[in-house]
């Protein structure tokens, strides 16, 4: 099998898991190999469902992406929900600001990093306001944000501090205004 070959099989998202860790174990270090194995494993992982894809081949690949030279391959396993925590610690500190960014938004992040991410610029802090685990002092400082977007973010984040909705409330746009509310309400049924 050659190189497009391979990649036209990393295409199919139900590829089965041990072919895709052949091809990549075959091509390693070939970035568009790379590139194509993370998003096979991206579209393996359902945001609704953290548990479909996992496997050990999966979280070793992972592992293996985490240190390619493809900024792609590291934007993916930053967002991946199998990936270990060690590897998003590792991540964090990646040089590309979106790398960072997506680690800021990953559920798996472990809230020490997600504090020192918070510090970062500022692709990488609006990562912080939608991510579940942003200890509630970071969501409270990312409420009073100049980006509406951000506001949205904390306003939809089921972690987001009842007094923060509240006065988030009183926002000037009225997204953002509607976001706490349905909050607030999610939580009073």
């Amino acid at each position: 099998m050659d190189k497009i070959e391979a990649i036209e099989l990393l295409n199919d998202k139900k590829l089965d898991i041990e072919k895709v860790a052949e091809i990549y174990f075959k091509f390693q270090g070939d970035k568009e190999v790379d590139g194509a194995v993370a998003m096979n494993l991206s579209q393996k992982t359902s945001v609704y469902n953290r548990e479909q894809g996992r496997s050990e081949i999966m979280v070793k690949l992972l592992i293996e992406l985490s240190k390619s030279e493809d900024m792609g391959s590291r934007w993916a396993v930053a967002k991946n929900p199998h990936t270990p925590t060690e590897i998003l610690e590792e991540l964090s500190k990646d040089k590309i600001n979106l790398v960072r960014a997506l680690v800021a938004t990953n559920p798996n992040t472990p809230k020490s990093v997600l504090e020192t991410l918070f510090n970062d610029e500022k692709i990488v802090r609006d990562g912080l306001s939608g991510n579940p685990n942003t200890p509630q002092e970071i969501l409270e400082e990312l409420s009073k944000d100049m980006d509406k977007m951000v506001r949205m973010r904390v306003a939809e984040n089921p972690s987001t501090p009842k007094h923060v909705l509240e006065k988030l409330l009183n926002d000037p746009d009225e997204n953002v205004v509607k976001a706490s509310q349905a909050n607030l309400d999610r939580r009073r049924s």
